[in-house]
Parts: structure tokens; sequence; C-alpha cells
């Protein structure tokens, strides 16, 4: 194998990140895309949706529990400067407009190079209707395991985790409609 001849001479620092590299190489498109979708992040199904110490956009100190609970809620860990997030606000839209009244929205701004006042200068300019909480401190990041933004978790009307998924491409209205047999 030229690989095997070529390792020899690289560094012990090099040799990891270029066996991973040479590795992600072989693995099938259908192993990365269950790895990156539905299903594979943030909390397994059937696991309640746990409580965190947040701030709406004007400081105030508040509860996640008391914006999901009361029927299914819909949460997206989010950030400005995330091209994932943009690619997915047209249906975070489009689930507020359609079945706002049947489920709790709401997007959880991660505190990673992004401030309050960034948050708001966004919506300034888009203001979806349903509420952007702070997560200044990480907990809601590490109460729902969200290790990326675009992460939606979708809870039910016990609270449980019916849905999650990463990225750009989820299709959350059918998530949505799946959840009221639609």
């Amino acid at each position: 194998m030229r690989i095997r001849a070529f390792l020899p001479r690289c560094s012990a620092v090099l040799q990891m990140p270029l066996l991973a590299a040479c590795a992600a190489l072989l693995v099938p498109d259908a192993v990365y895309s269950q790895a990156s979708g539905e299903g594979a992040v943030s909390l397994a199904y059937g696991t309640v949706g746990p409580g965190a110490a947040l701030e709406d956009l004007d400081g105030n100190a508040v509860d996640l529990s008391d914006y999901v609970k009361g029927g299914p809620a819909l949460l997206e860990f989010w950030a400005t400067w995330c091209e994932n997030c943009e690619a997915l606000q047209p249906q975070m839209d489009q689930v507020q407009m359609r079945y706002g009244d049947r489920i709790n929205v709401i997007a959880v701004a991660v505190g990673v190079s992004q401030s309050v006042r960034r948050v708001k200068r966004h919506l300034d300019g888009h203001n979806p209707g349903y509420p952007h909480l702070w997560d200044a401190r990480g907990a809601a990041v590490r109460a729902y395991n969200a290790t990326t933004t675009s992460i939606v978790a979708m809870l039910d009307e016990d609270g449980k985790v019916v849905y999650t998924g990463v990225g750009g491409g989820q299709d959350l209205l059918s998530a949505v409609e799946r959840l009221f047999g639609t």
C-alpha cells in the first residue's frame, strides 16, 4: 500500500489525521447520511425534554421548560452565523404559520460567536413570531446534547422527544405532520 509506505515518513502528529481522512473517504454515503440526519443527534427518542436556565433577549431569567410545556414543542439550536440554520428558517416560519396554535416553536440562540445584540439585530429584519431564548452559559446545549447548531428537537404533548435532526436538509414540516398524524 502506498499509504503504509508514506506513513513512516510522516511525523506521529500527522499520522492520525491522515488516517482519519483516508477512513472518511472510505465510509459509504449511507452511513454518513444516517449519522448526520434524523434521529442521530441530541436526546434519544422517548426521553423527556429537560428544562434549562436561559434568558429571554431582554436579559430576564427564564426556564426552557416553561416554553415547552402545555403541548408539543419544536426547538432549534440556532445562531445568526449558521448557514444550516438559515436554510431551515423558511421551514421554521412555515411550521409557526401553519401549526403555531398547536405547537410551541422556540429558537435557542447559542452563546457561541454571537451576542444578544447581534441576535436582536438579526430579528429586526425578520421576526418570525416565536420566542428566541439566549443560552449564554450553554445550559440548554448541554441538557439537549446539542453539539452543533441547526439541531432540532421535537417534543410531543407529554414532553418526550419524538424527533431530532441536524443540518439544513431536515424536513421539519413532515416531522410536524407525522406528530399530528396529518
